[in-house]
């Protein structure tokens, strides 16, 4: 038997969810408009290149993990992969290991990247407030989502999110929201749902929008040619007299 959801129900897994989105959206569209030459990561590469050579790679590949897992096990129905002959046992290891070892990879190599920020001066100085805050976030989502996972699969008897949280995530873009879904997820679970919630409505405002660049455009830019300058070019010999007598 269903109930009529409470109003912090729907504010948290109706409301938040879109205002977010609109944050999101219009965030981007604005950054573009007003601030188009900050649409950049702000390398920091050139003060400090060994830490971040392990740091970046292994960041990088650990995100790429997590943003799959989160596609298809959100955004595909489990009667899809069943379809497709995968049971739910194999469906639940795989994802559980692969999980894992994203979420240890993507906090490590954030760990190292935090590190560098901190210990190395120049990095230091060029990290903002807004980089700190933004570094917050994101580990405090990864870090949630992580736990959540050990938690529930690792050291509980394990937890079927595509039956509540994943028709919950669709039923938003269909415009029929059931936000009793959500609110019968176990607590981390839902605190990661939050952070990450947070964390999309923030990323407009960060160095995080690079991630939704690619440079296709140096494909077909003209070449940029570079010449030497020839010794003496641009000189001339000094004129005698008053102005150059010697």
């Amino acid at each position: 038997m269903r109930h009529t959801p409470t109003i912090w129900q729907t504010l948290l897994w109706v409301v938040l969810p879109y205002l977010v989105l609109l944050v999101f959206v219009l965030g981007h569209v604005w950054r573009y408009r007003y601030d188009k030459f900050g649409w950049t990561t702000r390398s920091s590469q050139l003060y400090e290149n060994r830490l971040l050579r392990i740091g970046s790679p292994v960041f990088h590949f650990g995100i790429l993990l997590v943003l799959a897992g989160h596609i298809g096990g959100l955004i595909v129905p489990k009667t899809w992969t069943e379809a497709a002959g995968i049971g739910e046992h194999t469906y639940h290891v795989t994802a559980v290991a692969l999980g894992t070892a994203a979420g240890v990879c993507t906090l490590g190599g954030l760990a190292v990247l935090v590190h560098r920020r901190r210990t190395v001066g120049p990095v230091l100085s060029a990290t903002t407030r807004n980089d700190k805050a933004m570094y917050l976030s994101l580990t405090t989502t990864i870090a949630l989502g992580l736990a959540a996972t050990v938690v529930a699969n690792l050291v509980g008897e394990g937890y079927d999110y595509r039956s509540t949280i994943s028709p919950w995530f669709r039923s938003l873009f269909v415009l029929h929201p059931d936000p009793q879904l959500m609110s019968g997820a176990p607590v981390l679970f839902q605190l990661h749902a939050v952070s990450a919630l947070l964390l999309f409505a923030f990323w407009p405002f960060t160095r995080l929008v690079h991630m939704l660049t690619a440079p296709v455009g140096y494909l077909w830019r003209p070449y940029i040619v570079y010449r030497t300058r020839e010794p003496g070019l641009g000189t001339r010999a000094p004129r005698r007299g008053w102005g150059g007598a010697p």
